[in-house]
């Protein structure tokens, strides 16, 4: 791996509101042009056999989870249970997820998986490639994500029940609706019939029994940009579960043991010899140096580096209602030998959306149903509102997310 210090466009900050990318400026640096990063093509086949083996890692690790009864360890709710272990089952549709890596010297640690709620879609989709286009016509990158939504939108068509495809996230985050307007936006492409409703304003039909959008029309399949441990817990939420539609809910409620980071000591308990996995324990009694996070946590909140027994530098952004379901502790990095585990099949690296920090950077890695679980299903069931305040929010404008042209034959 290669990082070139480059000199970022004039005027890109321009060129990327025209493209629908509103939140690329905050209080710290977020899109940053000043660099980029160069893979050979044995770099990109390592990580990309990496994250599939993670992949097929992880859907063990889950029936490990529901074969033994190890959902206290997530702190998931005791009757949402049943819906997880049907979501499952019934392979429910799923379409993506992002592996969090480290590379260090040409490896790779699992960082964290996000497998509910990945953003830095529309970024790596969309204004990466224009950003490209105007660095180097000639250079091309490993990342078909844009190509793999719409492919696979398609393809998960015929697994949704008939009608709309809502697609849902919180009114006051801008990034959130850049994102879910990209995905929804995909599915258009795909042929799929789309609306929008803001998570906040979807209602329930008390009398049917059934989600219903602004429009009173029924809500069978939804996108959703909130995450399971938010619906779980909010008193809406638990609506789900008496829903007479058996709506889908993209992503599924089994992606709520994935998503949680409890899934790395179990993971890490399961194949202590794979070569991508940090160790990772519940309990830091035999550990001195150490990083420890809560098992629900959003951008780094609550964590501490320990070393010697002590916090060396903790999150200063902490809040006191996140970690409260628990936490976990990571070793250091191992240098030692570990024989390789699992097999592959396909994922995307995302270049800008790397992050640097001393003598490693982490990568985001996306996989679009590159290990898909889905089998054959029958559609059911049919439609309807009477009232009910909806999930949470508070207010932004929308965002057009700008259609693309296929970028390769």
């Amino acid at each position: 791996m290669k990082r070139t210090a480059i000199k970022p466009r004039h005027g890109w900050e321009q060129a990327v509101e025209k493209l629908g990318f509103g939140f690329h400026t905050t209080n710290v640096p977020y899109w940053d042009e000043s660099a980029c990063y160069e893979f050979s093509l044995d770099e990109v086949l390592f990580i990309e056999r990496a994250s599939a083996e993670l992949w097929d890692l992880c859907l063990g690790a889950v029936q490990h989870v529901m074969d033994n009864r190890l959902y206290s360890r997530f702190a998931i709710p005791e009757a949402f249970i049943p819906h997880i272990e049907r979501s499952w089952m019934e392979d429910h549709p799923a379409i993506y997820g992002r592996f969090d890596l480290a590379w260090r010297d040409g490896q790779l640690k699992l960082l964290e998986f996000n497998a509910d709620t990945p953003t830095s879609l529309y970024e790596a989709g969309i204004v990466q490639w224009f950003w490209l286009q105007d660095l180097d016509k000639s250079k091309d990158q490993f990342n078909s994500i844009h190509e793999k939504l719409i492919a696979y939108w398609s393809f998960l068509k015929t697994y949704l029940y008939p009608g709309v495809l809502h697609f849902a996230c919180v009114k006051q985050s801008l990034e959130d609706l850049t994102n879910t307007e990209y995905m929804r936006d995909c599915a258009m492409q795909a042929g799929l019939d789309t609306r929008l409703v803001f998570i906040d304003d979807i209602g329930w039909d008390r009398g049917r029994e059934v989600f219903v959008d602004m429009q009173e029309q029924p809500i069978r399949n939804i996108f959703k940009l909130y995450p399971w441990e938010w619906l779980a817990g909010e008193e809406f939420g638990s609506n789900i579960l008496k829903d007479k539609n058996k709506a889908f809910w993209i992503e599924p409620s089994w992606k709520m043991i994935l998503s949680n980071k409890a899934i790395l000591p179990v993971l890490w308990e399961l194949y202590p010899d794979c070569p991508w996995l940090l160790p990772a324990y519940f309990e830091s009694s035999r550990l001195r140096d150490y990083v420890k996070k809560p098992i629900l946590s959003r951008e780094g909140a609550n964590i501490q580096i320990v070393r010697g027994g002590g916090v060396l530098q903790a999150d200063l952004r902490s809040r006191l209602d996140v970690g409260e379901e628990g936490s976990l502790c990571f070793r250091p990095w191992l240098q030692r030998r570990v024989r390789r585990c699992g097999q592959a099949h396909g994922a995307d690296v995302l270049r800008p959306r790397v992050r640097r920090a001393g003598d490693y950077i982490q990568l985001a890695v996306t996989g679009i149903a590159g290990a898909a679980r889905l089998h054959e299903r029958s559609a059911q069931r049919g439609p309807e509102r009477s009232g009910a305040a909806g999930f949470s929010g508070a207010a932004q404008e929308h965002v057009a997310c700008a259609h693309r042209a296929s970028r390769r034959a």
